[in-house]
């Protein structure tokens, strides 16, 4: 027979079969929601104006690493508008997603955004609030935001480099902070300088967070194994002086009296002289072909040419260009440079030692050298903002957690615990006066260099300007006697820049 009516028996053992089996698809299907609610989802939105419809990234798997629990409750998405929590509202966890820069050590952020999630959840008692971040090197961090933001990606906060913000800015990839800033009312406790670092035409993108400097660190004991006075660093001529000698007796022990750094920041090096002479990388002028008013190069101005006349001179001067091993920092931690320009993170390179210890052994002069005892030196000041990308579900709330980390209670301890500078005014006052912080070395110092420091120009442009005088300083290093005159070489890189600039 073709077919065969089953006994009760056979139907009552493929309905029981039939069962189980659906019984362990539902199992399966939801232990795979479960997975999938516990792992780092990024959304792709169908269009940019469509922002609560969100969808899977692809990408989602490789962009965990680090995550912050308000509870130990189950994470679940949310689809909460930007407007702050409230107490009614239905969805009780919201999660927030970040990206950042891993500061040179993944982990270093973990304390500071805890306590100001703490804090924060603590404003919202009935919701469960969830930190979700990743953390990159600083060119992986900037190459992982372009692609995320290409794919429409929700992220609630981000660390910008200064010198992006007006690139991420211009582009619209970020958000505009100016009313809430208006609201908190708190603008002016920060440096003018890093509340500026922050804006972009006018307006608001990013909270400079904190800051670093650079100085002359040296090793006492081969200064004075070279009978050198540390106070004739101070000047142009000195530090040459003292470079020649320092190369002359410390060459055979492999030691460099000191370098010039051949390197992708040469340029952050070299901006100090130029500022101490009164020059500027770039200047408002009139006359632009469609902006009317915009940035035009003025780095190759007399100013200019003597700022990296000096650079000549150390090269005539024995002074070389060195391709570093390892980074500059190191390589003076390990005693193989006797001087060197680097910044306020150097004594982290030193491992756990005392203040006294540290500042016994290493000495430190708040300057670049100057031309002549009559001018005011200056240096170059880095750090990072946090800003909200224009994709975050949540801006409000995102930004209550920004201002909570900013707090001075709650960030001043842990830019304190790793050597950061404040950008808050009262924070940098209070920082000096604490009696803990004379446990960092040279920190007071390290703080009064922030009033004459000055900031690169944050603009989209600025990374491609900055490789034009990376160019011009790299020809200087390897210039000989048929090279162009640095007068030339400027003007030419200048020509490029204001190519770039539109002119």
């Amino acid at each position: 027979m073709l077919f065969q009516v089953p006994s009760s028996l056979q139907f009552i053992r493929y309905s029981f079969f039939s069962l189980f089996v659906a019984l362990l698809v539902i199992i399966v299907d939801l232990q795979i929601n479960d997975h999938f609610s516990f792992s780092y989802q990024l959304f792709r939105f169908d269009n940019a104006e469509g922002l609560s419809d969100a969808q899977v990234d692809p990408s989602f798997e490789a962009f965990t690493y680090s995550v912050a629990f308000a509870s130990t409750d189950r994470m679940n998405s949310s689809a909460l508008s930007n407007a702050s929590l409230k107490s009614g509202d239905d969805e009780r966890t919201v999660t927030l997603n970040g990206l950042l820069t891993d500061l040179g050590e993944k982990g270093r952020w973990k304390s500071l955004l805890d306590k100001g999630l703490e804090k924060l959840q603590q404003k919202y008692p009935d919701k469960n609030i969830v930190l979700k971040y990743q953390e990159l090197p600083t060119n992986d961090t900037r190459e992982e935001f372009m692609q995320l933001m290409s794919n429409k990606s929700a992220i609630d906060f981000v660390s910008v480099d200064q010198i992006w913000l007006g690139e991420f800015a211009s582009k619209g990839l970020l958000s505009n902070l100016t009313t809430y800033v208006d609201d908190w009312a708190r603008a002016s406790n920060w440096y003018q300088q890093h509340w500026d670092g922050g804006t972009y035409n006018g307006t608001v993108y990013g909270i400079w967070t904190w800051t670093d400097v650079r100085g002359l660190w040296y090793w006492k004991d081969l200064l004075q194994q070279s009978q050198i006075d540390a106070d004739d660093l101070k000047t142009w001529k000195g530090y040459i002086g003292s470079a020649q000698k320092l190369n002359q007796e410390l060459k055979p022990a492999g030691i460099n009296g000191t370098i010039l750094f051949d390197t992708y920041y040469s340029q952050d090096l070299w901006f100090p002289y130029l500022w101490m002479l009164g020059g500027d990388i770039l200047q408002l002028r009139d006359g632009h072909p469609t902006k009317g008013t915009y940035w035009f190069p003025t780095y190759n101005s007399t100013e200019g040419i003597q700022a990296l006349g000096f650079i000549k001179d150390q090269v005539n001067a024995g002074i070389r260009p060195d391709k570093l091993p390892a980074s500059d920092s190191i390589e003076f931690a390990q005693k193989r440079i006797a001087m060197i320009l680097g910044g306020s993170w150097i004594p982290g390179y030193f491992g756990d030692q005392k203040r006294a210890d540290f500042e016994n052994m290493i000495g430190f002069i708040p300057l670049f050298p100057v031309p002549s005892p009559d001018k005011q030196s200056s240096t170059l000041m880095g750090g990072w903002e946090l800003a909200i990308p224009i994709t975050s579900n949540h801006k409000t709330l995102a930004w209550e957690f920004i201002e909570t980390v900013l707090e001075p209670e709650i960030l001043g301890p842990w830019i304190q615990e790793y050597g950061y500078l404040p950008t808050q005014i009262p924070l940098g006052q209070g920082l000096i006066l604490n009696q803990s912080a004379t446990e960092l070395p040279y920190y007071d110092t390290l703080i009064s260099m922030i009033p004459f420091g000055n900031i690169r120009p944050s603009i989209p442009e600025y990374p491609i300007i900055e490789g034009h005088i990376n160019e011009a300083i790299d020809r200087v290093y390897y210039s000989n006697a048929t090279s162009p005159s640095i007068n030339t070489i400027l003007n030419e890189a200048a020509v490029k820049s204001a190519h770039a600039l539109g002119w």
